[in-house]
Order: C-alpha cells, then sequence, then structure tokens
C-alpha cells in the first residue's frame, strides 16, 4: 500500500511516520514548497491508496477523481475545511480527521490568552522591561477583573469546548455554551446553561472563547452583527479557526469599547496581513489597543507530546483504514451512503 504525504513539512523528515508504519505501508512525501502548496502530479495521484493531508490550508490540486485507487484521505489535525468532503464523498472515499492529539494544549492556550489580558500580565511586562521602576504600576492594565462569577461562554461544546469549560469552572466562572450540533439535555449532564444562538451568547458572556469548527454557518460569525449585541466589555478568545471572526469589524468594536479586549492564536490568513487594520494597530503599539489585545502564531495545539500524538495517530489512522478496520473520525460519513467505500472500482 502506498500512502501519499501531501505538503508534509516536519524539519526532520518522515522518519518517525516511517517507523509508526513500519512494513505495512510505503509512505511517499509531498512537501511544502516555501509556504506554497507543493506538486502533486497526475501520476503520484494513481499510485496513491492513501492520501494524508497535512496543511490545514492548501487545498489539494487535484479532483478527487484523479486518484483511483485511494481508501481513505485523512487531514492531520482537527480542520478541515480545505478538504472537499463531497468529491470525496462521491468517490465513496471517508475523509477523517485527528481531533484528539492537543485537546489540552488548546484548552491550556485558550485559558491562558484569557489570563494574560485578564490578569495583565502582557500589559506587565511590556511595561516593566521598557522601564523596571515606571512600570511599576498596577493600574496599567486596563481589563484586569475579578473571574470568580463571571460567565465564561464557549461557541463549540466539543471536546477542546468542554474541557476549555471545565478549566474556567475551576476558576470559579459561570458557563454558558451555544452549540446547535449536541442533542438536548446536554447541558443537564455538564451542568452548563444552554442558549440558542452566538449572538445570545455573546450578549452574557463576560469571556467568550471559539471552539466552533469552519464551515458556511460559522464563517464571520463574529461579525459586525454578533459584536454589536455583546455584552459590554466582552473579551473574545479565538483558538478556533481564523475565518470565525470578522477582523475588521472586531477591530471597529474594540475601538468604540463594546469589546473589551481580544486575543487571537488564528487568523483568515497566516502569518498575519500588516495591511489588516486591527494588525497594523498591534503592530505601531497604538495607545488605545495596548492592553487590550494580543496574538499567538496559530500556537494553541502545540507541544512536543501533541505533535508527536499527531504524527502517530495520522500515520495509525490510515494504516487502520486501509488495513480494513472500521473507520475512525470520519467527518464526510453523511455523503458516503450511496458510495460506500466497498463497492469502489479497483
Amino acid at each position: 500500500m502506498r500512502v501519499q504525504l501531501y505538503n508534509f513539512a516536519y524539519a526532520d523528515g518522515p522518519a518517525f511516520e516511517h517507523k509508526v508504519a513500519g512494513k505495512r505501508a510505503t509512505l511517499d512525501v509531498v512537501a511544502l514548497d516555501h509556504g506554497k502548496a507543493g506538486p502533486l502530479t497526475p501520476a503520484q495521484a494513481k499510485a496513491a491508496d492513501a492520501l494524508c493531508v497535512y496543511s490545514p490550508n492548501f487545498p489539494v490540486p487535484l479532483p478527487p477523481t484523479a486518484f483511483p485507487r485511494v481508501q481513505v484521505v485523512i487531514r492531520s489535525g482537527v480542520g478541515y475545511d480545505n478538504l472537499d468532503l463531497a468529491g470525496w464523498g462521491a468517490q465513496g472515499v471517508p475523509v477523517c480527521n485527528v481531533p484528539d492529539y492537543g485537546t489540552s494544549e488548546v484548552a491550556d492556550h485558550a485559558l491562558a490568552l484569557m489570563l494574560a489580558l485578564t490578569r495583565g500580565t502582557i500589559t506587565y511586562h511590556d511595561a516593566l522591561r521598557t522601564d523596571p521602576r515606571a512600570g511599576w504600576n498596577w493600574g496599567a492594565a486596563p481589563v484586569v477583573r475579578r473571574l470568580r462569577g463571571a460567565t465564561f461562554g464557549v461557541l463549540g461544546l466539543g471536546r477542546i469546548g468542554l474541557a476549555a469549560a471545565l478549566r474556567a469552572r475551576g476558576f470559579g466562572m459561570e458557563i454558558a455554551f451555544c452549540d446547535p450540533h449536541l442533542p438536548r439535555g446536554t447541558e443537564i449532564a455538564v451542568g452548563m446553561r444552554r442558549v440558542e444562538s452566538a449572538a445570545e451568547l455573546a450578549a452574557i458572556s463576560d469571556v467568550l472563547s471559539l471552539h466552533c469548527p469552519l464551515s458556511p454557518e460559522t464563517k464571520g460569525i463574529i461579525g459586525r452583527e454578533l459584536l454589536a449585541k455583546a455584552k459590554r466589555g466582552m473579551i473574545l478568545v479565538n483558538t478556533a479557526r481564523g475565518p470565525v471572526v470578522d477582523l475588521d469589524a472586531l477591530h471597529d468594536a474594540l475601538k468604540s469599547g463594546r469589546v473589551g479586549a481580544a486575543a487571537l492564536d488564528v487568523l483568515p490568513g497566516e502569518p498575519a496581513n500588516p495591511d489588516i487594520k486591527l494588525i497594523r494597530a498591534f503592530a505601531r503599539r497604538e495607545r488605545w489597543l495596548e492592553g487590550r489585545f494580543t496574538l499567538s502564531p496559530h500556537a494553541a495545539f502545540y507541544s512536543p507530546s501533541s505533535v508527536e500524538d499527531l504524527r502517530r495517530k495520522t500515520v495509525e489512522t490510515v494504516l487502520d483504514v486501509i488495513e480494513g478496520k472500521p473507520v475512525a473520525n470520519c467527518v464526510n460519513a453523511h455523503l458516503l451512503a450511496k458510495n460506500p467505500r466497498g463497492k469502489r472500482k479497483r
């Protein structure tokens, strides 16, 4: 079996993946080309029995019909919006992700971003580094507040959202969530308040933490209309997907004071586009934004342990499928009913 590793770009090469695969499959690597999608020839596509997609941003440059032998596509990560779920489904090919490799890290990071703002650590750090004496000013951080009793809103109570909510509960915060995909009664099981819309959640949240996938329904959901209804002074934390947030709308909501502060680990385009007015204001250290906005470089998932888990689970998932074991974490199951994998022509 030949497994195509598309846009594989780990600096240490695929030795780890080869060790996991052993003699069960042959791994063919196609790497990133200076941050752009790497080449993938029709001949390579025709030879592949499985496809592992490592970039969350670049789509596969050939249509699913170009892969007549592929039995499964694995997105090496959580987000899969760059994959043609319908196209692969029409070919009877399951598309799977790896949703359980960095749950703890992302939940920890969401809380760390919240704390960096609400405890003022980024402001104090910058002030004291500039002048250790003049920076000795408790009031310099503009959004410091007590968390006990505040409402921590979670948009998307999946694995990571729930993990973040449980951590926030440990700070004595009240938890509310919105997730239309969870069955009724989930709120009773987890002992959290459920609301019906993202706007309603924003209206009651002191901190709104985003943990939803990117989809047509969630793209730009944190936009002008929702932010106009947000609780005044709300703090926004996004460790989910960049396009969920309209950055221009967020800029204006921050400048007006409707949003108290924001912390983003993900952006609509990465690395950060310096021409976006919010990013420009941040880079220029405009006074009105100081202490109210922070970025991290899509690093919420990262720890050496989580990366090892991701790399191992990616290979293990693809091997299980091509060896006939049950398909795990299939994200296009609803599209496979009329095109089951076993009926594909070989």
